[in-house]
């Protein structure tokens, strides 16, 4: 029988969310009376990125390593010290996922540009997401025609007038995340183009293809504000099409390219907590070099995961391989190699 090439369990959850979501887009545009029907491709193009990235996240969280991990977190999260792991996971999301602190040791000018990509496209989302879905939209207000209203989920939130600096804010947000998408997409993409050690090691589709991607949302993006402002609607036909066309192929392209790291980067908050619990109880002492070089639950569910694996490194006497450090192992494999050799009697043939 030939194996199958989908995970039927990561196929069903991706279908029943896909659904729910769709059944909120529905109800959270109230029956898509505040739905906007220009907007049809970008929905479509959207729920297919939400099924694929649920289906591979599901697919990934069942990996036994990974699964191991997500599932120690979540434990960790709500039992115990539970304000205390809140605290750590929103200080952990504020400096790591916000500010992106974990690129800053890998140079100044690399961080702001990493920090510039991360906000602008997070704002995007925020933007661009509930508009598409009609869950936010905009009117004038009753008896009034200088005055904006804008609506939640169908409910009014706040007004202002159209010459105001919130109408300016807010009607060139997208702007203003263009304009660091692109900004710090092209730092990234002269490195990439000029780095000897980048330019040897790259892929067009892993490196090069994302960052081009971002700068064509960007500037397409940017081109429709232009026409409508500048140039009285110059080309904003053929604008507007090349700008869907681009946000399309990025929708597509975040489940199975290398923007599903964005989706992943928020479990390592997970992992995080998982080795501060660690450290709390107690650290793993290796055998043959008797110094700590991990934390006893890493060794023990290394343990668990490469019996599932189909791994035994367990000896006759109880211990395991898994007990040493990597500086152990490789001493051990060395001694292993050295007895083989006398055992043979040739040192060096």
């Amino acid at each position: 029988m030939k194996d199958r090439q989908f995970n039927i369990k990561a196929l069903l959850i991706a279908t029943l969310l896909s659904i729910v979501m769709i059944v909120l887009v529905f109800y959270g545009s109230r029956k898509l009376q505040n739905f906007d029907a220009a907007l049809i491709t970008y929905l479509f193009g959207t729920v297919f990125a939400f099924f694929g990235i649920v289906y591979r996240y599901t697919v990934w969280l069942q990996r036994p390593p990974t699964w191991i991990y997500f599932k120690r977190g979540i434990i960790f999260l709500f039992t115990g010290k539970v304000f205390s792991h809140f605290w750590f996971a929103t200080k952990e999301t504020v400096e790591n996922i916000a500010f992106q602190k974990f690129i800053y040791p890998r140079g100044k000018y690399r961080w702001m540009a990493h920090f510039m990509i991360a906000i602008g496209c997070t704002s995007a989302f925020l933007i661009t997401i509930p508009l598409t879905f009609g869950w936010i939209h905009f009117t004038m207000a009753p008896n009034s025609i200088s005055v904006y209203e804008a609506h939640f989920f169908g409910f009014k939130v706040m007004d202002f007038e159209l010459d105001s600096i919130m109408a300016f804010l807010t009607f060139h947000a997208l702007n203003w995340s263009s304009y660091l998408v692109i900004f710090g997409s092209l730092y990234y993409l002269r490195r990439r183009l000029t780095n000897p050690g980048l330019i040897a090691t790259q892929t067009f589709e892993g490196d090069l293809l994302p960052l081009i991607l971002l700068i064509a949302i960007s500037v397409t993006g940017l081109g429709l504000t232009y026409s409508y402002q500048f140039m009285k609607g110059f080309a904003f036909d053929f604008l507007a099409v090349l700008h869907a066309v681009t946000v399309i192929m990025f929708l597509i392209w975040v489940p199975f390219g290398k923007f599903f790291h964005i989706i992943q980067r928020p479990a390592q908050i997970g992992a995080h907590i998982y080795n501060k619990e660690g450290r709390k109880k107690g650290m793993a002492v290796c055998p043959h070099t008797h110094e700590e070089f991990a934390t006893k639950l890493h060794i023990d569910d290394l343990k668990i995961v490469t019996k599932e694996l189909g791994f035994d490194f367990t000896y006759e006497d109880g211990t395991s391989h898994l007990d040493l450090s990597p500086e152990g192992k490789r001493s051990r494999l060395a001694q292993a190699h050295l007895k083989a050799r006398q055992s043979g009697g040739n040192l060096f043939g």
